[in-house]
């Protein structure tokens, strides 16, 4: 990897084990395919809400559902060419403390994102969602902050994407980013499946995938030539910069 692609990062901040895949994955293995580092941290394992089919099994602990859902995010993280860490700030409910704030902020000012991927700011279905995009919002702007831990480099402004909630239109959830993953979605359906725990989902998403991708080959339209067949949507949080409108 040469030194201008060896700097480009980029955070994703999952609120369970299996999140990051479903809604991000197709962004995560596309950049990293163009050199970026992307560095996911997982607040939880998901070891209560959404690990049914394992306490399903019976002879069930917390301990063994967790060991199997960071041994499933591993696995999904290595295919999607991540690195990966895991906060178990506990699940159903999740939490977060002062200390938990400043440890993201350290990833911040350890990564130096230049971009950002976390939850949606609503979500009336799972209250981890929304804590883990304000947890992330307001780690940066901790991040960014010259008298915390004076000396250390700080964060710049990187922008902040919202990957797509299971419930879009209750979340208030409105897509402006559109991104084609047509070139890695083998990648993140081989991800997807990864997660046994929960295979009800692996169709759901692939139909979001796919119906983004239409939307995605709409806007760009059929003059371009692009054959764009899977997709993820993202809603920014801040104005983009530019000089250039095209």
């Amino acid at each position: 990897m040469s030194e201008i692609t060896a700097n480009k990062t980029a955070l994703v901040v999952s609120a369970h084990s299996a999140d990051f895949v479903w809604r991000a994955g197709g962004a995560i293995a596309l950049h990293g395919q163009q050199g970026y580092q992307v560095h996911i941290v997982c607040l939880s394992f998901g070891e209560r809400g959404e690990s049914a089919k394992l306490w399903r099994k019976g002879e069930m602990t917390e301990q063994k559902v967790k060991a199997a859902r960071r041994e499933e995010a591993c696995a999904a993280a290595e295919i999607l060419g991540a690195s990966i860490e895991f906060f178990d700030m506990g699940d159903y409910p999740l939490r977060a403390d002062k200390e938990h704030l400043c440890r993201l902020a350290d990833v911040f000012r350890r990564v130096q994102p230049h971009f950002v991927l976390t939850h949606s700011q609503k979500d009336p279905y799972n209250y981890d969602h929304p804590l883990a995009c304000n947890l992330t919002q307001e780690a940066r702007i901790i991040a960014q902050a010259e008298g915390y831990r004076p000396g250390e480099p700080i964060v710049a402004a990187p922008p902040v994407y919202l990957f797509e909630p299971h419930q879009p239109e209750q979340c208030e959830w409105r897509p402006d980013v559109l991104l084609d993953i047509t070139s890695v979605w083998d990648k993140k359906y081989q991800a997807i499946q990864c997660m046994a725990g929960q295979e009800h989902l692996w169709e759901y998403y692939t139909r979001v995938a796919q119906q983004r991708g239409v939307q995605a080959k709409r806007n760009v339209g059929i003059a371009s030539g692009k054959n764009i067949v899977y997709g993820e949507g993202y809603q920014s949080i801040f104005p983009r910069v530019t000089e250039d409108l095209a």
